[in-house]
C-alpha cells in the first residue's frame, strides 16, 4: 500500500522490519508527552515488539515517510476473539515534531481506506486517559466511546469505537 499525499512529499505504506527500531523511538518520543511525571519504565523491549507487529501475518503497520523519515505510525488488526469484521487501532503515534500537520489525519484515512478494503465494519482501540490531545483527536474523526466498555473508576484508559462501514 502506497499513497501519495499532497504535492508527493509524503508517503503512507507498510512498515519494514527494518524500520523497527525507528518506529520504537517516534513511539517513545510520543508516548513520552502524555506522561506528566515521566514515562515509566515498563520493561518492554519495544522495537521487538514493533518488529513483531510488523511481521506479524495476522496484522498490519502503515507508517508515514516524509523526506525519508518515518513520522507517523498506525498498529492494526483483528484483536483476540473479536469477529472477524472488527479491527482494533493498538497504536497510532505521530512524532510531536509533526504535530498540526496533518499527518495524523493522512494517517487515519490510510486506516480507513484499509479496513474498508479489508471489509472490515468497526474499529475499536483504547487511548490513554490522560492523553488528551489524543482522545480529542480521535473524537474529531468520528470515535465514540465504546458502549461494551464503560470507563471504569479510575481506569487508565478510555476505549472507543468507530463505524467504519457505511461511509
Amino acid at each position: 500500500m502506497i499513497r501519495d499525499s499532497v504535492k508527493g512529499l509524503r508517503v503512507i505504506r507498510t512498515a519494514l522490519s527494518a524500520e523497527a527500531e525507528t518506529i520504537a523511538a517516534l513511539h517513545l518520543r510520543a508516548r513520552s508527552t502524555y506522561y506528566p511525571g515521566g514515562l515509566p519504565d515498563d520493561g518492554v523491549d519495544w522495537t521487538a515488539a514493533w518488529r513483531g507487529a510488523v511481521e506479524r501475518p495476522d496484522g498490519q503497520v502503515l507508517c508515514v515517510v516524509e523526506a525519508g523519515a518515518v513520522i507517523g505510525v498506525a498498529s492494526f488488526r483483528t484483536p483476540d476473539g473479536a469477529a472477524a469484521d472488527t479491527v482494533k487501532l493498538f497504536q497510532f503515534h505521530v512524532d510531536p515534531g509533526h504535530w498540526r500537520a496533518r499527518v495524523g489525519t493522512a494517517l487515519h484515512t490510510a486506516c480507513l481506506e484499509q479496513w474498508r478494503a479489508d471489509g472490515r465494519r468497526t474499529a475499536v482501540l483504547d487511548v490513554h486517559v490522560e492523553n488528551l490531545r489524543a482522545r480529542a483527536f480521535y473524537l474529531r474523526q468520528g470515535w465514540v466511546p465504546d458502549p461494551e466498555n464503560p470507563p471504569a473508576d479510575g481506569a487508565d484508559h478510555l476505549y472507543l469505537r468507530y463505524a467504519v462501514a457505511g461511509e
